[in-house]
């Protein structure tokens, strides 16, 4: 098992709060993780038929046979659960008791925060990160410099070879083919989260909208045209995207405005948080047809974006990213807010780094009427060097 950089946060948090709960796609590795850190604890996975009937029908018997706690996995599947542990930590509140994982965000928290609101902390894990990858501490955003110049990495890889599998845990684990792993993985989504989730009775329709919304990753969401595309209403076109977005597969990206209640009501950018994943979607078979793919440069965003959320989430932070595009078309790919200030990042799959890769952040300085306004350069080579005070960085540093 490969550490990952969520299990400190994990353990700090099962020392001070009697549950915790974990979140994040299928396959990303909670159940792995959560085993690793609370040996202790007993594992009771509620997928299983006849431990959820246990859970359904005599919630107070199934916790009363755990007197010291357990690891709850899925507790999505006994969705009263929550309600009963409590009453269960309200009379004895000793830290790390609880441990629930699941993987459909929305129908979890929304029974967590309505019953443990104060007891537990709510983390989430996604799939590997790049640093994880190269057993390496990962970049923090938070910090004042620019990531460390990369250098040697644990593990050689190349970039396009990097998109195209992906970060799924089991792929690197057990060294599986991406493409009919993917393949899977979409098929079982489709077929079991969605059908169970939204009562989608053509799971045909659901697939084509899900490849309408990886053509059209990187760019602003038009809800109306995806939904008229795909052959659905627009209020059902919102509510398949909450559950892709609730299930971790998508990231909706709001554009930064110092009003916040714009943030809000202002169109996002779609993004995938998986760049395999998004290959899959797109039919790219491999990564010599990904170097030449018209969707190179958004599947590189893509994957810049996944990094700069897991290394916050998985420190257990929330990911203050955004972007930025004024009415003249001028536009910087991620904000990162940090306090008072802001950290602009663009983001180019180019192997070399001309001097138009660095124009965008030259604006945004002039802009800010700040010549030294935080700025950075990631892209698709292997160097580390630095252009009119504004530092590049290999995608390796992320």
């Amino acid at each position: 098992m490969l550490p990952r950089t969520l299990h400190r946060c994990l353990i700090e948090a099962a020392e001070t709060l009697p549950v915790v709960t974990l979140t994040g796609p299928r396959q990303s590795g909670k159940t792995t993780l959560v085993r690793a850190a609370f040996p202790h604890l007993p594992y009771v996975s509620l997928e299983a038929p006849d431990t959820r009937e246990r859970a359904l029908l005599d919630p107070r018997g199934f916790l009363n046979a755990l007197p010291d706690g357990a690891v709850l996995d899925e507790v999505q599947r006994a969705p009263d659960l929550p309600s009963y542990i409590q009453g269960i930590v309200d009379q004895d509140p000793r830290p790390g008791r609880f441990i629930l994982t699941g993987s459909q965000n929305l129908l979890l928290l929304d029974r967590v925060s309505q019953t443990l609101a104060g007891r537990t902390r709510i983390l989430n894990l996604h799939p590997f990160s790049l640093a994880e990858l190269d057993r390496r501490e990962p970049w923090d955003p938070e910090a004042e410099s620019a990531p460390t110049p990369s250098g040697a990495t644990a593990v050689e890889r190349s970039l396009h070879t990097t998109l195209h599998t992906g970060f799924y845990p089991r792929i690197h684990d057990r060294e599986l083919d991406p493409v009919p792993w993917l393949a899977d993985y979409r098929a079982t989504y489709v077929e079991r989260d969605v059908r169970q989730i939204l009562n989608v009775h053509d799971l045909e329709v659901f697939a084509r909208f899900l490849g309408l919304c990886a053509g059209r990753n990187g760019q602003i969401l038009n809800v109306s045209s995806l939904g008229n595309d795909a052959g659905v209403d627009h209020t059902t076109a919102r509510r398949w995207l909450s559950i892709l977005e609730a299930s971790f597969l998508i990231a909706l990206l709001r554009p930064y405005h110092r009003n916040f209640g714009k943030r809000l009501i202002k169109s996002p950018k779609i993004y995938f948080l998986d760049s395999g994943l998004l290959c899959s979607l797109l039919g790219i078979r491999n990564a010599d047809e990904l170097r030449v793919h018209a969707s190179r440069g958004a599947v590189f965003e893509s994957f810049v974006l996944a990094e700069l959320i897991k290394a916050y989430a998985h420190r257990g932070r929330r990911p203050p990213v955004y972007f930025w595009r004024d009415s003249a078309g001028h536009e910087i790919d991620f904000l990162i807010e940090q306090g008072s200030r802001l950290l602009a990042i663009e983001a180019k799959s180019g192997e070399t780094a001309p001097s138009s890769f660095f124009d965008g952040l030259a604006w945004w300085r002039r802009l800010t009427d700040d010549p030294e306004a935080p700025a950075l350069l990631l892209y698709g080579g292997d160097e580390d060097f630095e252009h009119r005070g504004v530092p590049a960085r290999s995608w390796r540093t992320l």
